[in-house]
């Protein structure tokens, strides 16, 4: 299946910085794709090669086009989405949905009125106006009247409790996405996102650290836990990441036989939110 997304060597300088350096990645349909990373990673500047909205080097292609040249098309399949808290707040609910409707290509109000209709939202209150929880659900009502085949969701929790950002993501799941609908998520709270994402992209001072479907992790890193006796032997396999606990220590190997590790205690595929660490400590000790 051909990608909708394809980079080789993206790289972006801003002066002598270097923001992206030679990246790499492939995002195809019907994938929910995590862009993770660190402060200053690198995430922001991806977006916006993506989005045609700086220049760069190296190839990118979206949907076969060239993001800069044919950034007014490409809208009609892309949209872009940021946090709750990019919502003015002086402005009525009835007025951002009218705004939606006048300046994106493929936004449906008449899907998003629906949503609205089973919540307790009016359309005549401002945004200020209304709660958290009634945010996330104008925020979604907006999600469900577009069209695009690929949704970019850039920190779109940010600000929100556990139990909002909860329900946020399983609205999404639920009523929005299918297989013919790609969404691409960056995000610091990765393990809020574990359970829906397909692909994982980790990027640490600009390069790829890691790279590949969710599928997959089991079969290139593992997880062990082991006594404080048996911990001096298993470093000797040169874990990519260690941390310890009372009276255990937890390490993560990448590329190493499950069956050399076993004897030193339990072993399971690490959590995302593990391998993140590993993976921007691992990138940082280089």
């Amino acid at each position: 299946m051909n990608a909708l997304i394809s980079a080789r060597g993206l790289t972006k300088n801003y002066g002598r910085f270097r923001a992206v350096d030679h990246i790499d990645f492939d995002i195809r349909p019907g994938r929910v794709v995590g862009l993770v990373g660190p402060n200053g990673a690198g995430k922001s500047t991806t977006l916006k090669a993506i989005l045609g909205l700086i220049k760069y080097r190296g190839q990118l292609e979206v949907f076969g086009r060239n993001p800069r040249a044919d950034r007014a098309d490409l809208m009609h399949d892309i949209s872009y989405i940021s946090d709750v808290a990019s919502l003015p707040d002086w402005i009525r609910v009835d007025q951002l949905l009218d705004l939606m409707e006048s300046t994106h290509p493929s936004y449906d109000l008449r899907k998003s009125l629906n949503f609205l209709a089973r919540t307790d939202i009016s359309s005549s209150q401002r945004v200020k106006q209304l709660s958290k929880g009634m945010k996330t659900q104008l925020h979604l009502a907006i999600v469900m009247g577009i069209h695009a085949r690929m949704l970019v969701l850039d920190e779109p929790t940010l600000g929100l409790d556990i139990i909002y950002r909860t329900e946020f993501y399983d609205q999404l799941m639920n009523e929005y996405f299918n297989e013919q609908r790609t969404i691409l998520i960056t995000t610091h709270q990765i393990e809020e996102v574990e359970q829906i994402l397909t692909d994982i992209i980790i990027i640490n001072k600009g390069k790829n650290v890691i790279n590949m479907p969710i599928e997959d992790i089991g079969k290139h890193f593992a997880q062990l836990k082991t006594t404080k006796d048996n911990a001096e032997q298993a470093r000797q396999l040169h874990p990519v990441f260690e941390k310890d606990m009372i009276d255990e220590a937890v390490m993560i190997f990448e590329n190493t036989e499950t069956e050399r590790l076993i004897e030193f205690g339990e072993v399971s595929t690490p959590h995302l939110a593990d391998l993140f660490v590993a993976a921007v400590k691992g990138s940082h000790d280089e």
